[in-house]
């Protein structure tokens, strides 16, 4: 059975986690969790990164031993991925000596190689960045891309010959369209390739790093360290070429894709392909660049009081409610904004309106009318047709594939606000009186619509989605009646079934404008 694999980024642990580490992790979660409901094998990775000289400021700022600091910061990713429902196979962190081992090893296997030489380096260095910048980089004397300062840094460093894999890079980008995601950015990362330079991979004056084996003055530089953990993580042997590898880890790396903010998409789509290359790998299938968002219309930042907690409003909405406002708000590879407005809209418009009122207006119908029974009837053309179903399955399969969850989800409210029209306009309450058969059967054909929702839906809120399965009165798991609706369109009831009615599932929320901060 094929494994798809999907990580994301290791997470700098210089401070809490926030809402943009949510967003990611809760989109792996969700392509994850789809794969599994479609019957593939699934390794989900994500992780730490505690390496390098922010760590060691930032701790030091608190008299904190480094590693004491990153176990602390540690605790807090790993209890909000709890919280979430986050349901990844492994958490890698870059201080474990699984990964250490690994790393000492690629680098001296790149070495022997000659694509790491020693040299020396003299630029401009951005410590929160970790990142090093030509002075025709810099912008008004600053960080490109924090805009904070910078320090000229003159040291002793092994560099990874990155230019040297320049044309191999555009060639993949070109036979691999697929590769660099989304489409809009693959321009930025072509242009910035052309004018590729070799790397700075170790440092003198950075103590709190991976040592270099074989001359232990030095320590890998983090960006080095860190991409390794995609293949630390799941069993590489650096001794060993690809072919020899173990089945396991070439199962998970065959075709594996990476999801990562904006801001560190060359890392991945040029470091991280030319080290794969160097240690003779396959690429990843896809690497695929979410935006930013911005909250209340402002950059998310620790100055302005606006930073984000995600576990904060899981309280307040539910867990499930806040994954699908994260996806449903924008499309994925988009720069969205989180405010309390469009959240409560979204909350109250579509959770509790259309699809909480539609599952909780139908069951009390059967229970009144039908004894609590689903009518015992063969599906019709009525709402959704076979053919009809058939195209639907195939673009919400298409679209969780493809990372397009915006897509996915606005597939499952058209069908909800189609079942909700389809109600309205039948008003199976009055027919019931005149033409029992017709109330039956408008009944039916939107208990079908709710059962093909909530599979649909289960990625996305697996809480809610099981809630819903037991209120239908669904027996068998979820995964199983997948397996029946996508691959066979076989979208019915079981004789006899009896719903489970019980509380409603999203009771709608009151604006509270006076609400503090986020």
């Amino acid at each position: 059975m094929k494994t798809s694999t999907i990580t994301t980024p290791i997470y700098y642990v210089n401070d809490v986690p926030h809402i943009g580490h949510a967003y990611t992790t809760v989109a792996a979660d969700v392509w994850a969790r789809w794969k599994r409901l479609r019957g593939e094998r699934a390794f989900f990775l994500t992780g730490t990164d505690e390496h390098g000289d922010k760590i060691a400021q930032a701790a030091a700022a608190r008299g904190e031993t480094p590693q004491a600091f990153a176990d602390r910061i540690v605790e807090g990713f790993r209890g909000l991925w709890k919280k979430l429902n986050i349901s990844h196979d492994d958490f890698i962190r870059t201080t474990e000596s699984r990964h250490e081992r690994v790393v000492q090893g690629i680098f001296e296997k790149m070495k022997a190689k000659g694509d790491i030489v020693k040299g020396v380096y003299e630029d401009w260095y951005c410590v929160p960045d970790e990142t090093f910048f030509s002075t025709s980089q810099l912008k008004e004397g600053k960080c490109p891309d924090c805009g904070r300062a910078v320090e000229k840094l003159r040291e002793e460093s092994y560099f990874f010959r990155l230019e040297s894999y320049k044309d191999r890079l555009l060639a993949h980008y070109r036979e691999n369209p697929e590769f660099l995601q989304p489409p809009h950015r693959a321009a930025e990362i072509v242009n910035f390739v052309k004018e590729l330079k070799d790397l700075s991979v170790s440092r003198t004056k950075v103590k709190w790093g991976i040592p270099v084996p074989s001359d232990p003055a030095h320590t890998v530089y983090v960006w080095f360290d860190a991409l390794i953990n995609y293949v630390s993580a799941i069993g590489y042997d650096p001794s060993k070429d690809w072919e020899s590898q173990s089945g396991d880890f070439k199962e998970k790396w065959s075709g594996a894709v990476h999801l990562v903010g904006k801001e560190i998409f060359r890392f991945h789509t040029v470091i991280w392909p030319a080290m794969l290359m160097s240690m003779g790998l396959p690429l990843p299938r896809k690497v695929f660049a979410h935006g930013w968002w911005t909250v209340e219309g402002e950059k998310m930042s620790k100055s302005r009081g606006n930073v984000v907690d995600p576990a904060r409003e899981a309280d307040e909405f539910g867990v499930d409610a806040l994954r699908y406002f994260l996806l449903r708000e924008v499309p994925f590879g988009s720069d969205g904004d989180f405010s309390r407005k469009g959240l409560l809209g979204r909350y109250n418009s579509e959770l509790a309106n259309a699809l909480g009122n539609l599952l909780n207006r139908t069951l009390n119908l059967l229970e009144k009318n039908h004894g609590g029974q689903i009518p015992d009837l063969a599906p019709s053309e009525e709402l959704m047709g076979a053919q009809a179903l058939n195209s639907w399955t195939r673009a919400v399969d298409e679209a969780y594939d493809r990372l397009a969850f915006h897509e996915a989800l606005q597939k499952v409210m058209d069908l909800v606000d189609a079942a909700n029209r389809h109600v309205n306009a039948k008003e199976p309450w009055k027919l019931v009186k005149t033409d029992p058969a017709a109330a039956a059967r408008c009944l039916y054909e939107v208990a079908r619509l709710l059962k093909l929702a909530a599979v649909a839906l289960a990625p996305v809120m697996p809480t809610i989605a099981v809630e819903m399965w037991k209120q239908l009165g669904e027996a068998g798991p979820i995964p199983d009646a997948a397996k029946l609706i996508f691959d066979h369109g076989d979208l019915r009831f079981a004789p006899g079934q009896k719903i489970a009615k019980g509380s409603p599932l999203f009771p709608r929320k009151e604006s509270n404008p006076a609400k503090p901060d986020l």
